[in-house]
C-alpha cells in the first residue's frame, strides 16, 4: 500500500477545489473625483459665474467680451460641463476638471461627438447684468 504525506494529500485537495484558477471579480468600482473649484462653479450667483467662464474662454485663447447667459449643461466623465453665451451669440461648452483645468469648446462642434448638448440645466440666481440689473457704467 502506498502512503501520502499529508501536506501533499491536503495540497492536491485545495488545488482541486479552486480548479487551479485564480478568482476573477467582474465588479467595476467607478471612483468620482471632484475638486473645490468645481463644487465652488455651482454656488455662484450668475454675475460671479459669468466671470468664471469667461476667464476659462479666454484663457483658452478665445474671446467673449460680455458673457450673456450661462448656465450648468450636466456631469460628463469626472468633468462638470457649464455653458456661456457672449453677446456674439457664440456659444461655448466650458468642461471643469477635477485638477482646477477647463477646456473649452464651441457648442456648434458638439453635435455627434457623443457629449451632452449645450442646454442648460441649471441657471444660476441674479442677473448677468450686474447687481439688480444695473450695467455699472
Amino acid at each position: 500500500m502506498t502512503r501520502f504525506h499529508p501536506s501533499i494529500l491536503i495540497a492536491s485537495l485545495l488545488l482541486a477545489a479552486c480548479d487551479g484558477s485564480a478568482p476573477s471579480s467582474n465588479e467595476v468600482t467607478s471612483i468620482k473625483v471632484r475638486s473645490a473649484e468645481q463644487d465652488r462653479l455651482h454656488t455662484l450667483d450668475a454675475l460671479n459665474l459669468a466671470i468664471a467662464l469667461k476667464r476659462a474662454i479666454y484663457a483658452a485663447g478665445l474671446t467673449c467680451r460680455r458673457v450673456t447667459d450661462a448656465g450648468f449643461v450636466a456631469p460628463y466623465n469626472n468633468l462638470d460641463m457649464w455653458t456661456a453665451t457672449c453677446d456674439d451669440n457664440r456659444q461655448w461648452a466650458i468642461f471643469a476638471g477635477p485638477d482646477g483645468s477647463a477646456q473649452v469648446r464651441d457648442c456648434k462642434d458638439i453635435p455627434g461627438t457623443g457629449l451632452p448638448a449645450c442646454t442648460i440645466s441649471k441657471k444660476p440666481q441674479g442677473s448677468f447684468d450686474g447687481p439688480q440689473g444695473s450695467t455699472g457704467g
